[in-house]
């Protein structure tokens, strides 16, 4: 016995674990790589800002930056360069390489991960959103959610709080957005994270939500552990939200974070400016990287906040970023949606004053009325906007009660109201929509009845759904009226989509296949034309044509056929004179020529597009608009079954799997109802060739693909029958068919039924039933019997004894007769007539074995399928039965060489006693058609696999046994025969029975054995001792002896039993199914052989030979296994196919619907809608009973005073009193939406005068609300700003000129005096022109003259500034020339004036106002002034 190693090595381990550690190598110096790029750019391109003079502040040891002495730098302590200065944040802050990035870790469950960056506030938007995107690998997002509010901690209603978080993921989850907050764990922030956190913790999916910090590097507390000149991967950050202070923590649900460094800490707010700048950057960018114009849109997420949050959301708004505020979160959330929908009238500082008290509660005391009076304003401004403005109301009760659903209307109602219009703006919200795949909001907001869609106006968006893996989206737009026939009636089209599949098998098959063909391509015409490389590389139809039929199998003809100009591969080659439309080398056969052009389906296009790709869900949806679905999904399931086979991925070939047995389900399903509703149209589909699958059949796509439940169908196995029994009725016993075999003539007498005489029969009944109503009616009926039918003619006596021997049972049962007598023959000579000179039954014997060898060369190179000698061979040696063939012919050749020559004439004999066993198995195939003994027999080929298996084990015990026993007891024996008697042929008998009597010294018998070894008739005797008796130990043989038994006879044996059930057990629910499959081509053999039986079929076999190959007659088309149908009877069939897939469809869905878990979840969520329900009336009621007791109790006090009034007026006796209050009474059932629908129309000509900012300037108007514009209302506070652009300053301090006086804005104040930016004080006259002409000569459409302004980006009328209306503006002498100036000028008098008044311009102040003159000129076409414009144009 060797010692124990424990550290021994096996060479096999070693070398896999010196792969595994290489490969970590590896792993590791690639991510070292990675790290050292990604941080050599971020020190290039991120820096932060630090304090570079060092000034104390309020106390002695901390700077005016805010960082203490200890934060410096030894060079800013004692600056040289600022000697003398005072600290200035422009000045004495400079930017540095930034020192804190990486990832970040928060520990605690889950051990959150996140990525971070410290980052200057002047660091380009672009910079940072290369360090999102490319750094750290997030995709471009489809939408941007900036979620504002407020910063402190703050209380949401649990249901508002469930329905923001949920709302906000899915819309994120959804979409692809990014969700953009201030980063910390506070307020808004919080909220937001919590909704990260909660979807991470019950989401299983892989996709993470992207929710992006910008926060101020200067208030993070504990800020120190994320700084590391290398980076921190990762660091670990402490969340203190007790030690925090005024600093804040880092939210530790968010994923990453930009810290924005100004130099300075403890200032909150550093970050507004570049959070603003890298949303604006990033709603600049493409959505989906692609050039079309639509860009990523922005939407604003309000949920409390303060002032700074008004200011935040005007600010968005004023650049078009539509905001959605929640109301009942809080503060100005809340009051904004409270005056939303209001009309502007009563929108007025006091309402304002009285909403601030109420939601803002203690701060209220601390707010100026000067910033309640811009608040109003810019509250004004914004509820004007009422289509960039969506307020979500937990109260309403509707079917959105969504916050994902309220932001993506949001963003759909700004982008109505864009310069886009018509088409192209519904055109830009579907886009969008498909790009954050929100089929709802597309039903309910884009395909309304308002909209009618043309196909093609949606092929875009179809391209864009199946590029995206959007099937939902394909769905919907199929329903809204997509075709197929024309989306993909140009092949570029399913050419693109080809060329854009995903990642998957059929693609890296695909680039194989065209990177081949360009290659050989290149080669073949090398000498002819120069090919540069990398060019042509590109994917055909061709390409994709062989790679399915690779797939299919090359029975199939190419599905797109190839273009004349091509030879499988794109080359761009100038000499084209030569032809390359030869098809791959080693096609089976050339395309038909009526089938130049392959029938297209585009239904079979995207099917076969979305199947090589493994989608189910789209693949669905194509297969329900197939025109031949049932050979759809049979060629769907073979496709997918050769892909799962040939793939080296396991997960995705399981996936595959599932799918082809999925598709395997539906064709089952179809042919179902087929043949329930009509048997032979059912039989029609099974054989016909489909011209959209490459001209194969239902019946042979199931047999390739190995679809044995669909062949196994009652259906299928009734046309098998059929074709088994050929013309004869499948009802007839066998006894009668065997009988008639043999006396023919009784076929004549009605002792065969015929199948054609069962047709008469049913017609002739038939038309007896349809008379015998006729007669009992009165009326003529007519029925849709087909017309072929009536006019066939019973047999004739030739054609019934044809039919008969012609019939596969018949051919069948015959060849039985002839192997059995083949047998006896083989048995005789080989028992009674086997002589040195053959006897002419040996001879017969040698020719009916050739007539057996013509069959099976016969069967090997016949091919009506199409397959190909290769594919023919491969299926012929798959067959077990072929397999005895071969090797009873190879040793009947070897046994019949040997009998021939005198020396190995015995031998030969041997050899052909083999082979008569051989011959004998081969006769098991005879039972495979029996229903009862051909499963069986599948059974017993299962069993022998288990019992080599069984063998190999009982081997072991056999060999270890015998060489123990045969060692004790024969001493050195080198006879090798009795060597393995001893050990192996010996202990294989024990197990059955035979008992050895040499290991006992009772039955010993020296006479029975030889001493020396030397007689080669006996074994050698045992080792004897003194007495001559055996020495071996007796007792230790007997044991031996015991322990194999136990072990070989009951533990082994008892084995084989138990794994023979089992076997039995798992085949036997399917042998029925696999012998049912198998039987197709037992059916198919003998339906294509000959009739005669062997030794006769070889004059068959000489006719075929000399038909075939001598004559080159075309083979003879069978039509029982694939017919061709006429197009009338195909488009027929097909549309009653397509009515079962539809009656197939609905069965499924409705036991879908019916199912227990389908029930149980329609149950589970009616209540949960039931008590969202009932907790929405409990606080609505709640809400409206707090509302109805403050009405009692002001209407309370009310009556009191009137009351008190009537005491005082009866005390004094003056009835009249005055003064007495006015009791007004409010119904309880009057709502804000009625006061909303009784307001007036408010006046909006007055409204860009009074924007804040005035324009080209820095300057900011005096906010004036809408109920202070009036020159008659009193405004106190008014205190406006001066300004006239010629003065060189925006802001003049002292008292107002008196001229100003004289001149007032018409429409009011505007918040700001002086001229502005006009010319002159008072009214700034303009003149527009619009010059019209009609555009032919039927005065349908009228045209008018449009320039670019360049100062505003748009087109405008021609026009400008005038001193009298009687000319046109000097400036257009510019636009125009002189010349055609001129000649307008002079027919302004003659022109028509549509419009003369004051203009609503942002330059108006209180005391310079522009009004204009729009002034109309009608040219005729034929002017010699329209040909001057025309010239200028």
């Amino acid at each position: 016995m060797l010692p124990k190693f424990e550290g021994k090595v096996h060479p096999q381990q070693m070398i896999e674990q010196l792969q595994q550690n290489n490969l970590q190598l590896n792993q590791g110096i690639s991510c070292f790589k990675k790290r050292c790029t990604f941080v050599t750019w971020i020190r290039e391109s991120i820096h932060k800002r630090e304090c570079c003079f060092f000034e104390k502040g309020v106390r002695e040891d901390v700077c005016k930056c805010g960082y203490s002495k200890t934060d410096h730098v030894d060079e800013a302590i004692k600056p040289e360069d600022f000697t003398g200065e005072s600290w200035d944040i422009y000045r004495h802050i400079h930017e540095v390489p930034t020192d804190a990035f990486g990832d970040v870790s928060f520990g605690g469950l889950g051990q959150k991960m996140g990525k971070y960056a410290r980052v200057s506030t002047d660091t380009s938007s672009e910079i940072l959103y290369q360090l999102l995107t490319e750094q750290w690998k997030l995709s471009p997002p489809n939408l941007l959610i900036s979620v504002t509010g407020g910063a402190k901690n703050f209380y949401l209603k649990a249901r508002l709080k469930n329905m923001f978080h949920r709302g906000l993921i899915k819309v994120a989850q959804t979409t692809g957005a990014w969700i953009i907050t201030g980063g910390t764990h506070t307020g808004v922030m919080k909220h937001v994270g919590q909704a990260v956190r909660d979807y991470t913790l019950s989401s299983s999916m892989q996709n993470q939500v992207v929710a992006i910090g910008v926060a101020t590097w200067g208030i993070i507390h504990n800020r120190d552990t994320l700084v590391h000149s290398e980076g921190c991967f990762p660091a670990h950050y402490l969340m203190d939200i007790k030690g925090q202070g005024r600093l804040s923590c880092l939210d530790n649900n968010h994923t990453h974070f930009l810290l924005v460094d100004d130099g300075t800490q403890g200032h909150y707010g550093v970050e507004i400016e570049l959070r603003s700048r890298l949303e604006k950057c990033i709603s600049g960018k493409c959505l989906g990287n692609k050039e079309n114009g639509v860009t990523i849109p922005v939407v604003c997420v309000v949920l409390d906040g303060g002032p700074g949050t008004l200011n935040t959301i005007y600010n968005a708004m004023l650049n078009g970023t539509p905001c959605v505020i929640l109301e009942g979160s809080g503060r100005i959330a809340d009051v904004i949606a409270q005056v939303a929908g209001l009309p502007m009238t009563q929108v007025t500082i006091t309402l304002i004053h009285q909403l601030m008290k109420k939601f803002f509660g203690q701060e209220y005391k601390n707010f100026p009325d000067l910033s309640i009076i811009e608040w109003t304003k810019k509250i004004q401004d914004i509820i004007r906007m009422s289509h960039l403005l969506t307020v979500f109301r937990v109260s309403e009760d509707n079917h959105n009660q969504d916050v994902d659903v309220a932001i993506l209307q949001a963003l759909l109602k700004a982008s109505r109201t864009s310069e886009s219009l018509g088409i192209e703006c519904w055109k830009r919200q579907l886009e969008l929509a498909i790009a954050w795949n929100r089929v709802d909001i597309a039903e309910t907001e884009i395909f309304t009845e308002e909209n009618q869609w043309k196909s093609s106006d949606l092929h875009w968006a179809m391209f864009s759904a199946l590029v995206g893996n959007k099937p939902k989206f394909v769905s919907l737009l199929l329903e809204n009226g997509v075709s197929l026939k024309d989306f993909l009636q140009d092949v570029e089209t399913l050419c693109k989509l080809y060329k854009q599949l995903p990642g998957c098998f059929f693609l890296r098959k695909l680039a194989k296949r065209v990177h081949r063909s360009c290659c050989s391509g290149k080669r073949a015409f090398t000498r002819r034309v120069r090919v540069p490389s990398g060019q042509g590389e590109m994917i055909t139809m061709t390409h994709v044509s062989d790679e399915v039929r690779h797939l299919l199998g090359s029975f199939t003809q190419p599905l797109y056929p190839p273009s004349p100009t091509t030879n499988h591969f794109n080359m761009a080659m100038e000499d084209t004179s030569i032809s390359l439309s030869k098809s791959e080398a080693g096609s089976p056969a050339p395309l038909r020529e009526d089938n130049a052009e392959a029938q297209r389906d585009p239904g079979r296009d995207l099917f076969l597009w979305a199947v090589v790709q493994n989608n189910k869900e789209l693949a669905e949806i194509a297969w329900e608009q197939c025109r031949d679905c049932m050979s759809a999904a049979l060629a769907a399931s073979k496709i997918l079954k050769k892909m799962a086979e040939e793939g080296s991925d396991a997960d995705e070939a399981e996936e595959m799997q599932e799918l082809a047995n999925h598709y395997e389900k539906h064709a089952i399903g179809v042919f179902s109802e087929c043949h329930n509703s009509d048997e032979e149209r059912a039989q029609k589909l099974l054989v016909r060739a489909s011209p959209f699958w490459g001209r194969t059949t239902c019946l042979r796509l199931a047999l390739e693909a190995d679809a044995k439940s669909f062949v196994a169908q009652s259906g299928v196995q009734v046309l098998l029958t059929q074709i088994w029994c050929g013309e004869l009725s499948v009802v007839n016993p066998v006894w009668r068919v065997l009988i008639c075999m043999v006396f023919f003539p009784l076929i004549f007498t009605g002792f065969l039924v015929f199948r054609r005489d069962e047709v008469i029969h049913r017609e002739t009944e038939k038309n007896e039933e349809i008379q015998t109503v006729e007669k009992v009616t009165g009326s003529s009926l007519r029925t849709n019997s087909r017309g072929p039918l009536q006019h066939l003619k019973p047999l004739g006596s030739w054609s019934r004894l044809v039919c008969l021997y012609s019939s596969p049972q018949v051919k069948f049962y015959w060849n039985i007769v002839s192997y059995f007598a083949f047998l006896f023959l083989f048995a005789v000579v080989l028992m009674i007539d086997f002589q040195p000179t053959p006897s002419a039954g040996e001879v017969l014997l040698y020719i009916w074995l050739l007539s057996l060898v013509c069959e099976e060369v016969r069967q090997l190179f016949h091919d009506p399928d199409g397959f190909g000698f290769r594919k023919k061979a491969k299926m012929y040696i798959n067959d077990l039965w072929n397999i005895l063939d071969v090797l009873s012919t190879l040793l009947f050749i070897v046994g019949l060489a040997c009998r021939l020559t005198t020396e190995l004439f015995y031998a030969g004999k041997i050899f052909l006693c083999i082979d008569f066993v051989v011959f004998c198995l081969r006769l098991m195939a005879i039972f495979t058609i029996s229903r009862t003994l051909g499963p069986k027999i599948i059974i017993v080929k299962r069993m022998m696999m288990d019992m080599f298996f069984f063998m190999f084990l009982l081997s072991i015990w056999v060999v270890a046994y015998g060489v123990a026993k045969q060692g004790i007891l024969i001493h050195n024996d080198n006879r090798l025969d009795w060597i393995l008697r001893g050990a192996v042929y010996e202990p294989y008998l024990i197990i059955f029975g035979n008992f050895p009597t040499n290991i006992d010294n009772a039955g010993f018998d020296i006479n029975s054995c030889s001493m020396t070894g030397t007689n080669p008739l006996k074994p050698k005797c045992p080792v004897l001792n003194e007495n001559q008796t055996p020495a071996f130990p007796e007792w230790l043989t007997i044991i031996m002896l015991c322990v194999y038994l136990l072990f070989a006879n009951i533990l082994l044996l008892n084995l084989l039993i138990a794994i023979f059930n089992y076997t039995f057990q798992e085949v036997q629910d399917n042998t029925d199914r696999i012998w049912k499959f198998q039987r197709y081509e037992l059916i198919k053999e003998y339906h294509s052989r000959p009739a005669a039986p062997p030794p006769f079929i070889i004059f068959s076999h000489l006719y075929l030979f000399i038909r075939n190959v001598v004559l080159c007659r075309p083979p003879i088309i069978c039509k029982e296994f694939k017919n061709k149908l006429l197009q009338i009877e195909e488009d027929e069939l097909l549309s009653w196919e397509a009515l079962m897939k539809d009656r197939y469809l609905l069965s499924t869905q409705q036991q879908q619907s019916q199912s227990m878990e389908r029930r149980i979840l329609d149950t589970a969520q009616k209540v949960g809608t039931i008590a969202d329900r009932l907790e929405r009336e409990e606080e609505t009621s709640s809400a409206d009973t707090i509302k109805r007791l403050a009405r009692l109790e002001e209407q309370v006090v009310q009556s009191a005073k009137a009351l008190q009034w009537i005491v005082d007026s009866l005390k004094s006796q003056e009835f009249a009193a005055k003064g007495a209050p006015s009791l007004s009474i409010t119904s309880t059932d009057e709502s804000p939406d009625t006061l909303r629908n009784t307001s007036e129309k408010e006046d909006v000509s007055h409204v860009n005068a009074r924007q804040f900012h005035y324009p080209n300037s820095k300057l900011t108007r005096f906010p004036v609300p809408e109920e202070m514009v009036p020159w008659k209302v009193s405004f106190s506070s008014y205190m406006p700003s001066y300004y006239a652009s010629e003065d060189g300053g925006d802001h003049v301090d002292g008292s107002e000129s008196e001229a100003l006086d004289n001149y007032r804005n018409p429409k009011g104040r505007t918040g700001i005096t002086g001229r502005g930016a006009l010319s002159h004080l008072g009214p700034n006259l303009n003149v527009d022109l619009v010059l019209t002409r009609w555009q032919d000569s039927k005065r349908s459409v009228l045209e008018y003259l449009a320039v670019w302004d360049e100062s505003q980006g748009n087109m405008a009328l021609p026009g400008g500034p005038v001193q009298s209306a009687d000319n046109l503006p000097v400036t257009l002498k510019r636009t125009m020339g002189k010349k055609l100036y001129e000649k307008l000028n002079a027919k302004v008098s003659k022109g028509t004036k549509v419009f003369e008044g004051y203009v609503d311009d942002c330059r108006n102040t209180d005391n310079a106002w522009v009004e204009t003159t729009i002034l109309n000129i009608h040219l005729e076409r034929t002017s010699r002034t329209m040909e001057d414009i025309n010239n200028m144009v």
